[in-house]
């Protein structure tokens, strides 16, 4: 398993939510990422979420 990072913040850039997401691989972390985004009522939010490596999976300003 592999360690993603989502990170939320608030127009401020005050950091909102930092969760740490385990998947198999990029895609299964994308698809977690989304729907924990969405589940917590994040998606209107600034959000990023990055793989371990630093790729940008996920992006919203």
């Amino acid at each position: 398993m592999r360690e993603y990072k989502l990170t939320v913040f608030e127009k401020t850039g005050e950091k909102v939510v930092e969760e740490n997401i385990l998947a198999e691989n990029d895609q299964v972390a994308k698809e977690k990422g989304k729907t924990f985004i969405e589940e917590q009522g994040y998606s209107e939010k600034t959000h990023r979420f990055t793989s371990p490596e630093g790729k940008l999976l996920l992006f919203h300003v």
